[in-house]
């Protein structure tokens, strides 16, 4: 066989590859119907915050959270973790005015509980209600209906309900890129819970039980991880059966996106730190994506040089296709279709991308969550 059949029949396997995680597991995040209900259920909710000196993001975002439109019996309840700054008399002016708010505050660092971890397990603690929806103090709600639109997919059997965190729209690349990332990377953990693989949520927009939490005692097992409150968790405790996932525009969350290339990438590596602690599985299906997508670009080039490139162009064609399509109703569910016109530039980007990002899976991770 000659070098160049080789180099061609390679290039049509990682090809295949790539078309069968858009088929069957990305697909689904754009063509997502929810089941109509006959009875909308309204639960008590618990939201729980974390901050670190926020007191500028409690400001700005956390009346957001306060007058959500949500008549049925819900709190919420801000963890004010050793903050040096203002949060402390921020947050006591607003509990005059919003009697569900609740402050726990913390004055001690926690001994070997590394990141936000203890915080969070101090508010979950404090919950009164089953239900507890998390999010950042940095976010805000995209709607006054968060509340009700998150806690509308605890129906029987539901544990874990995955929500999406968006970034705002600014001007600039680096906005683009974040966002960009953001939605590729909702693409994969919103693709696998639907095909019934869940892996991952966003501590931005998640929500899950009470008791799911403590049955599975909490943040024990990873607690010496920096990082890890929101997708390892998830990734012990969700399953096909027990997890839904939530696209309505109206249950979105918006952060403020990292303003430099060097606290973005700082950020990802600290996220990209937990994967190698996930399940075999997972590590597994996102292992060999990333190897298909890091390899497509060059097989295709070696493929154009060593043998006929009419030929190359076929897979090219097809995949450029079947991602275009994915892509276009993906971004169109989750409000990012400014993104689309550049398709084929950030399917490039990608390949690039994973090389940055590739080394923070093997570095150790640093022990600070804010």
């Amino acid at each position: 066989m000659s070098p160049g059949l080789v180099v061609f029949a390679a290039f049509i396997l990682v090809t295949a590859i790539q078309l069968f995680y858009y088929l069957y597991f990305f697909r689904r995040v754009g063509t997502y119907k929810p089941a109509t209900r006959e009875v909308s259920q309204q639960h008590p909710v618990s939201v729980i915050i974390c901050a670190r000196d926020e007191d500028e993001n409690l400001a700005r975002h956390l009346p957001g959270i306060l007058v959500q439109d949500y008549a049925t019996t819900h709190e919420v309840i801000v963890v004010n973790d050793n903050s040096q700054d203002d949060s402390k008399y921020i947050l006591e002016e607003l509990q005059k005015t919003f009697k569900q708010l609740s402050i726990v505050g913390l004055t001690q660092e926690a001994k070997l509980i590394a990141g936000k971890k203890f915080p969070l397990s101090m508010g979950i603690k404090e919950a009164k209600h089953e239900v507890m929806l998390l999010t950042d103090a940095d976010c805000v709600p995209a709607s006054e209906h968060w509340i009700q639109k998150m806690q509308a997919a605890f129906s029987n059997g539901i544990e874990v309900v995955l929500g999406y965190g968006a970034y705002s729209k600014q001007a600039g690349f680096l906005n683009k890129a974040i966002r960009f990332e953001t939605f590729h990377t909702a693409l994969q953990y919103f693709g696998y819970a639907l095909a019934g693989q869940p892996y991952m949520g966003v501590g931005r927009n998640l929500a899950y039980r009470k008791s799911t939490f403590f049955r599975n005692k909490g943040f024990s097992a990873i607690n010496h991880i920096p990082s890890g409150d929101d997708d390892l968790f998830i990734n012990k405790v969700a399953n096909g059966k027990n997890t839904a996932v939530v696209l309505d525009p109206e249950s979105f969350t918006l952060s403020k996106p990292k303003q430099s290339w060097a606290d973005w990438k700082r950020q990802k590596n600290r996220h990209y730190s937990t994967g190698k602690y996930y399940k075999g599985i997972h590590q597994t299906l996102l292992g060999l994506y990333t190897a298909s997508y890091f390899l497509f670009y060059p097989l295709f080039v070696a493929s154009l040089l060593l043998f006929d490139w009419r030929w190359s162009l076929i897979p090219l064609g097809l995949r450029l296709l079947t991602l275009g399509l994915v892509w276009y109703k993906a971004m169109k569910r989750l409000q990012e279709s400014d993104l689309f016109p550049w398709f084929i530039f950030w399917d490039i980007w990608l390949f690039f991308y994973y090389i940055l990002f590739a080394p923070a899976v093997w570095k150790k991770p640093k022990k600070t969550w804010n």
